[in-house]
């Protein structure tokens, strides 16, 4: 097990997801009174972990039919361009 790659994925996405609209999301479904929050926990646990499964198969699907660096600008400039949108709506 590589526990270097293990604890940099961890960390990116635990960083990216602390105040996500998910997290919000999670919170306000475990904020009613008459919700089961394991109920809730596993409903979010499930749906994260899907959603992973999915980037990661399709992350893989990309490395196989892109070039690595064409991937890098590609997913640089979708973050540039995500960004510079956010701010222009702001």
């Amino acid at each position: 097990m590589d526990l270097k790659l293990f604890a940099t994925v961890f960390g990116a996405i635990f960083v990216a997801e602390l105040g996500d609209k998910t997290q919000l999301a999670t919170l306000l479904f475990a904020a009613d009174r008459e919700a089961d929050k394991w109920w809730v926990f596993a409903g979010a646990a499930s749906a994260l972990v899907l959603t992973s499964a999915l980037g990661v198969l399709a992350g893989g699907w990309l490395a196989a039919h892109i070039g690595e660096r064409a991937l890098r600008y590609t997913a640089g400039l979708g973050f540039i361009a995500i960004g510079a949108w956010t701010l222009l709506r702001g």
